[in-house]
């Protein structure tokens, strides 16, 4: 196997595409290490960036960095390269989540390299969609996108969809009662022209999206009863089209399969032109979490709960700048 020595601007192009993966609260919990010696890409989670009271487990952190391992490998296929990944490679080193070498593929990788046209495209949307259905057979593929990674997306039925936006709302409000999640929440947004202009992370006030006036959609309300100067409200669909995306074990590796599924199934939605948000509210409660699953299908772990439609894809969030996300070793 021949493979490919990595410079500095080659390693910067990488991790700055991997890095556009969406996270919890956009605190964007990873940093790369590049070995020089061995030529070997590591993703390491970035404890610092984690989120102790909505997410003490690690789960969502675990989802998010391997979000951004799974962009890392359409980045290095679109680029001709084979990305070989070795996940969890040392017990010893918990935080050490992957390691990646790219090689000189012996088979092609056009699959994950077409995604990479949606990588800068894709954005969490909490905007208002059409109620136009989604095709079927478009619903199959990114099903298939999930199931490549190892992990399940299921579509719910109504009556599964009108709990789940209960379990929402239940969620919501536990969550507006408990002091430390209300901080946690406020460490992680923007309030105000200033800050949401200068922030590298976190969710800035123009990424809140509108107020909802009526409807159902899982939408996190990151005001948290905040003041937003023109903000506005509007109407949301009734009955939003979600889906579960999850797997059958719960562990590290589950959460890391869980994330490059994420990534790959929103990759894919960006390109046949869907908008996806995402819902996370009822799994980071255990009380509320295990309602979710869908008792008719394998999925015993629900870990996303996506909102996918037609209609506007929302801005960007902002990103840390890469010299402050790898290091060369």
């Amino acid at each position: 196997m021949e493979y490919s020595v990595l410079d500095t601007q080659t390693v910067t192009a990488l991790v700055n595409d991997a890095t556009t993966a969406p996270s919890l609260h956009n605190a964007q919990p990873w940093k790369f290490v590049f070995r020089r010696e061995s030529g070997v890409l590591e993703l390491h989670a970035d404890p610092s960036r984690s989120l102790p009271h909505t997410d003490p487990a690690g789960r969502a952190l675990h989802i998010s960095c391997g979000a951004a391992l799974f962009t890392l490998r359409v980045a290095a296929a679109h680029r001709g390269w084979e990305p070989e990944v070795s996940v969890l490679p040392e017990a010893a080193r918990p935080g050490l989540l992957a390691a990646v070498r790219l090689a000189k593929p012996p088979r092609t990788v056009e699959e994950l390299a077409a995604l990479h046209a949606a990588v800068r495209r894709r954005h969490t949307s909490r905007f208002p969609f059409a109620d136009t259905p989604v095709p079927q057979e478009v619903r199959e593929a990114l099903a298939a996108a999930a199931l490549a990674e190892g992990a399940l997306l299921v579509f719910p039925g109504a009556w599964h969809v009108k709990a789940l936006l209960d379990l929402v709302e239940d969620a919501e409000r536990h969550d507006s009662e408990d002091p430390e999640r209300v901080a946690e929440l406020g460490r992680w947004t923007r309030l105000g022209a200033a800050a949401a202009d200068t922030a590298a992370d976190g969710v800035p006030e123009y990424a809140f999206g509108p107020r909802r006036r009526t409807g159902g959609a899982a939408v996190r309300d990151f005001a948290a009863r905040r003041p937003v100067a023109d903000r506005g409200a509007v109407d949301f669909e009734f009955l939003p089209q979600l889906a579960l995306l999850g797997t059958a074990e719960d562990d590290p590796a589950a959460w890391l399969r869980s994330g490059q599924a994420l990534q790959r199934v929103l990759l894919l939605a960006t390109c046949h032109d869907l908008a996806v948000g995402l819902s996370s509210q009822v799994l980071e409660r255990g009380e509320l979490r295990w309602a979710a699953r869908d008792p008719l299908t394998a999925m015993s772990y629900v870990q996303m709960v996506l909102r996918i439609g037609y209609g506007p894809t929302g801005p960007s969030s902002p990103r840390r700048r890469v010299r402050d996300v790898v290091t060369f070793a």
